[in-house]
């Protein structure tokens, strides 16, 4: 279902960010993200001289390279534009960032290697979805591969406590979604109804 109707109004700025997961031949996964701002209207740039309706302000990459347990093992990000002749020259940063797990304490971790003015903002904030994609590229897989491979399955042993549980209101430990999904984890009572939509 759409957003509702609004009143009448004139498009000013547009972000854009997609990321994408990879399953590597080497057993690792990269996650990428692009990001890009543009304008409805051309504006002067000192840098630049004018930046045109539609064309970036921002357009920037990045793209991490994590094993399974979420630890970053490689980093790369490259700024094609930005607003001032300087923007690219901190992406070499970045590479701090590689040995920090994605996990509890992640985004202080990044705020604090590659926050302020030892990184760029639009950098750091493709963090977050790249993170979620991380999640959602991996996790999903190994379950897959689980169900898929009953022998996979058995040589792990049991499955570890999902790390999405507890995360929003739909993967809470007591709710119907947990129990029908992962019922060694549920907390909720016994005979909890499902609702009905």
């Amino acid at each position: 279902m759409p957003l509702s109707p609004s009143v009448e109004r004139e498009p000013i700025h547009t972000r854009k960010v997609t990321c994408r997961g990879y399953l590597r031949q080497d057993g690792l996964w990269d996650v990428e993200g692009h990001m890009t701002d543009q304008k409805s209207y051309a504006y002067p740039n000192d840098y630049r001289g004018q930046i045109d309706a539609g064309e970036p302000v921002h357009d920037m990459w990045m793209r991490m390279t994590v094993d399974e347990t979420l630890t970053i093992r490689a980093m790369e990000c490259v700024t094609d534009s930005g607003p001032f002749a300087i923007c690219g020259n901190i992406t070499p940063n970045f590479q701090r960032m590689v040995g920090v797990q994605i996990g509890k304490g992640f985004r202080g971790k990044v705020k604090q290697l590659v926050g302020g003015t030892e990184g760029c903002t639009h950098l750091v904030e493709l963090f977050g979805p790249m993170a979620t994609t991380a999640f959602q590229s991996i996790f999903p897989y190994q379950e897959k591969r689980r169900r898929e491979n009953p022998e996979i399955a058995a040589a792990e042993g049991p499955r570890e406590r999902p790390r999405i549980l507890d995360t929003c209101h739909a993967l809470a430990s007591d709710s119907y979604v947990v129990r029908n999904n992962w019922p060694e984890f549920y907390t909720g009572p016994d005979n909890s109804a499902e609702p009905d939509s």
